[in-house]
């Protein structure tokens, strides 16, 4: 724990459950705390996280400070601090929803001092100007690998293959379904190339993830599907080395780094036109766009690339100097940091 005396900003991660939001305070603040004395608060956070104490919040002494919100809850608590405890603080609030915000989240908006947005995507659904800072992953960390076939050994993959591969969450919203339909269609003409779709799943979707693997059972290339529990290690970077294809099928994704991700590794992607893919992937550089919830759109897409093998060589040499001149997340705690330290001036 950290003395909240000596705090000058705060990052709250006021939510029990683990999410994109979560993970975005995980990975920032640890860097940011180099730069400028911050630290998080929450009811679940790791031991190791620069934080306080939620009682902190009651009896920390009145000195100014900046709350950096990323939820609705978290702006309203900012606000009960700031005008109820009397605390100087300055409020700030990154968005990364791309949709039309309800009345009072426009309220709670409208009483921020800084906005920032993940995207410009995002910062066309705010009737304030924000700053856009795209979310930023450790370059050094997700990198191709230096022995693609020992590591596919070591992860229990086919070595000798063509690799496709669709991570995340489990769940309609992410698009598996359209995945797995892709490869159902696409494998048989294609014997060569092997997926795997790896993520978490919720119990509210266990009857989808059933519906997928009888769908992969009853198609004649139920060998070459290989479907995974979540990893349950610290980074899932050894998954993305290992690929050749990355697939992004989601339907809607607020951001979504997975594309980041691949591509930081040399791995293209076949995206649809949702969350930042659109600013993510360079389409017909680093992978291309296709529309969002069209399952014969990203078919044809993965065929075009399977048939064509010089495409998937030149996207690959465009990738990682996409990643590291424009997405590393030291950038973005600078970019985050500099607001900071105009808001405490």
């Amino acid at each position: 724990m950290i003395d909240p005396a000596t705090v000058q900003v705060i990052a709250p991660n006021l939510k029990k459950r683990y999410s994109g939001v979560t993970s975005t305070v995980l990975r920032l603040v640890p860097l940011q705390a180099r730069q400028i004395a911050i630290a998080s608060v929450g009811p679940k956070l790791p031991d190791d996280l620069p934080q306080i104490r939620l009682r902190d919040l009651l009896t920390m002494p009145r000195n100014r400070r900046v709350w950096h919100a990323r939820r609705n809850n978290e702006m309203l608590v900012g606000l009960i601090l700031k005008h109820v405890l009397r605390q100087p603080l300055k409020l700030m609030f990154t968005s990364a929803a791309q949709r039309h915000h309800s009345g009072y989240t426009k309220w709670l908006i409208r009483q921020m001092n800084a906005l920032v947005a993940t995207s410009s995507r995002s910062a066309a659904f705010l009737d304030r100007e924000a700053q856009v800072i795209p979310h930023g992953i450790d370059t050094d960390h997700f990198c191709p690998p230096a022995d693609q076939a020992t590591l596919r050994q070591k992860l229990g993959l086919p070595v000798n293959t063509v690799l496709l591969g669709c991570f995340g969450r489990v769940r309609p919203s992410k698009g598996n379904d359209l995945f797995i339909d892709a490869m159902i269609d696409l494998l048989p003409r294609f014997p060569n190339v092997h997926a795997v779709m790896m993520g978490g799943v919720t119990k509210q979707f266990t009857d989808y993830l059933e519906d997928l693997k009888e769908r992969i059972a009853a198609s004649p290339v139920a060998d070459r599907i290989h479907i995974l529990p979540e990893d349950p290690g610290w980074t899932i970077a050894p998954w993305f080395q290992a690929l050749d294809l990355y697939i992004a099928p989601q339907r809607n994704e607020g951001f979504g780094l997975t594309p980041l991700e691949a591509m930081s590794c040399g791995v293209p992607s076949i995206a649809t036109r949702t969350g930042a893919f659109e600013e993510i992937v360079a389409d017909g550089e680093t992978g291309t766009l296709v529309p969002t919830n069209d399952g014969t759109a990203l078919t044809d897409a993965i065929e075009q690339v399977l048939t064509a093998p010089e495409i998937l060589e030149r996207w690959k040499g465009n990738c990682r100097p996409r990643a590291v001149n424009g997405f590393r997340i030291a950038d973005e705690a600078e970019a985050l940091t500099a607001i900071y330290r105009r808001l405490l001036a």
